[in-house]
């Protein structure tokens, strides 16, 4: 009992002082929250103001992380447009090597590759002939042609018949012994051929005199055949042999130097700086005459077509060999009476070149989106042309998959083009005025349209794409390109132009420059003629011989005698034969 009562005492006395002791700890903390209060606040309010500065950094590097990351998104925009329009680049620069034009035929390029690598193979095994007969063109079928090449030799071509008959000691029938009777016969015919013939003429003019006269007064009366005036004094040239080599080089794309091999081959030693000399000094001395009243001609049309290319001039004054100078196409348009088409050497393409050539010119011009012919005299308005925005919107085509041009805008613009044409096809048989109506009724709606649509694509479309750059162009050249609702004479598009310089730029392939600037002048006076012999359905040796055969002649009775020598003046014997 002792004991218990004793461990309660204890228990007690452990109870009381631990509760002295929670009471001393107590009163001691409350004592130090109290002496420190301020200050607690003090850093109470620095832990806050930190926290705020904390969070207005940490609301920084956030705005600097979006700004990161929005300039990380617009240069990984900027490199994916830079690669499609790296793509676009590689894509239409293999189109222009190995692809076709817009604008062609695929079968056109077919036949091309044909003609350089298995012209043979392909004509003599009936390749063209079926080609031909699935061709589409417009609205009708190319017909295959058919029956003998000789039944469309030109009437008059000359006819050589070889008779093959039975000697005298065969005509004895085997049989019986009786003379036998001629009772039929059976006639083949071929196409005969040889490489061109050369000879040499010698005029020979005699003298004569009156012996009668001689005895009774001493002095002979002289009297000498009339001279035919020589085509180029001191030189052995004759208008057939220069109409020849004018032909060969200007139409047939045949650089002299293969000419000179060619004769070379036949015993002839005709040099081509001889050659080079007779085209050079007739193209000043006859053809430029009747290139100047062609010129004159040109500028009095209501109507004209512009446009130029490259062309390399290795000894031109001041200019290096690898400098670029130009040959210049102007010709009339489809509502001309009469065809004419005129190129001119120039060294630059500055738009005064065909200011200076234009001078006494005032009506509508067609042109490209070149803007020197933007900077022509007020009296000159130029129209542009549909067919560059029609291959600009069909590069742009080009570039995408084939999977996603179907829907694609440069699709639509290339729709919109065509529409065009159509329509422009539809008209092609009407009167000016008829034209000009149908135009307003039928295709201003439809450059309305265009004209909203391209606005729209502007904003969402990158500018330096091919589809941006289309889109550009078009709204660029908007107000030259509507131009021909001002007048049914004119025409949608340059093409008159662009087919006009196409000899030039074929012949150029192959004898690729020209050696001195009066050799360019003399080729562009001579291609002048050709061209526009060609256009008027004129044979251009035909038509270069009849002038050079006249032109020495006429020279001395008329000073107006290139008026003579025009192509619209031409006999009939010029023409090109008719099928």
């Amino acid at each position: 009992m002792k004991t218990l009562a004793f461990c309660r005492i204890l228990w007690h006395n452990v109870c009381m002082e631990n509760r002295e002791m929670q009471t001393s700890n107590t009163e001691e903390m409350v004592t130090i929250s109290r002496a420190e209060y301020e200050q607690l606040q003090q850093e109470n309010a620095q832990l806050e103001a930190k926290s705020a500065k904390l969070e207005e950094a940490h609301t920084r590097l956030e705005a600097k992380l979006a700004a990161r990351e929005q300039e990380q998104a617009q240069v990984i925009t900027s490199l994916t447009l830079q690669n499609e329009w790296l793509l676009e680049q590689l894509k239409l620069s293999k189109k222009k090597l190995f692809g076709r034009s817009s604008e062609q035929a695929e079968q056109m390029v077919m036949e091309q590759l044909s003609l350089t690598y298995n012209e043979l193979e392909a004509y003599a095994f009936g390749t063209k002939a079926a080609i031909e007969k699935q061709i589409t063109v417009k609205a009708h079928e190319r017909k295959r042609q058919s029956g003998n090449v000789l039944d469309v030799v030109p009437e008059g071509t000359p006819t050589e018949v070889v008779e093959h008959r039975l000697p005298e000691n065969e005509l004895t029938c085997s049989a019986c012994g009786s003379k036998l009777v001629e009772i039929g016969k059976e006639v083949r015919r071929s196409l005969m051929m040889k490489p061109a013939e050369f000879w040499v003429r010698e005029d020979v003019y005699y003298t004569y005199a009156c012996k009668n006269c001689e005895q009774e007064t001493g002095e002979a009366n002289i009297v000498k055949a009339a001279k035919e005036p020589a085509l180029l004094p001191g030189s052995f040239a004759s208008a057939e042999a220069v109409a020849y080599l004018a032909t060969q080089k200007f139409v047939m794309y045949s650089p002299l130097y293969r000419l000179e091999q060619e004769f070379n081959r036949q015993g002839l030693r005709l040099s081509r700086q001889t050659m080079a000399n007779w085209l050079l000094n007739i193209s000043e001395k006859w053809l430029r005459p009747v290139y100047d009243v062609l010129h004159e001609q040109l500028c009095r049309e209501p109507v004209l077509h512009v446009d130029e290319t490259t062309l390399q001039v290795l000894k031109e004054p001041g200019r290096s060999s690898t400098s670029k100078s130009y040959m210049w196409l102007y010709r009339t348009s489809g509502c001309a009476k009469q065809a004419i088409v005129l190129y001119e050497y120039q060294p630059t393409r500055k738009a005064e070149h065909a200011e200076r050539f234009l001078q006494g010119f005032s009506g509508w011009l067609h042109a490209d989106g070149y803007q020197g012919y933007h900077k022509l005299p007020g009296n000159v308005r130029v129209v542009g042309c549909w067919a560059h925005v029609r291959r600009k919107f069909d590069e742009a085509l080009s570039t995408l998959p084939q999977e996603k041009r179907k829907d694609s805008p440069a699709a639509m613009g290339e729709w919109y083009c065509s529409q065009l044409f159509k329509l422009e096809q539809a008209f092609a048989e009407l009167t000016p005025e008829e034209r000009y109506e149908k135009r307003l009724e039928q295709e201003k709606p439809v450059l309305d349209a265009l004209l909203s649509w391209a606005n729209e694509m502007q904003v969402k479309t990158a500018p330096k794409s091919a589809l941006g750059r289309a889109i550009h162009y078009l709204l660029e050249q908007w107000p030259y390109l509507t131009r021909y609702l001002e007048d049914g004479r004119l025409e949608l598009s340059n093409n008159r132009a662009e087919r006009s310089i196409k000899p030039f730029v074929m012949g150029r392939k192959n004898w690729l420059f020209a050696n001195t600037p009066g050799g360019a002048r003399a080729s562009a006076v001579i291609y002048s003629l050709i061209e526009t012999a060609k256009e008027n359905e004129l044979d251009p040796y035909r038509y270069l011989l009849w002038v050079l055969q006249n032109a020495p002649q006429l020279s001395e009775e008329d000073a107006a005698w290139a008026e003579k020598l025009l192509p619209a003046r031409a006999p009939k014997e010029c023409y090109m034969p008719h099928k």
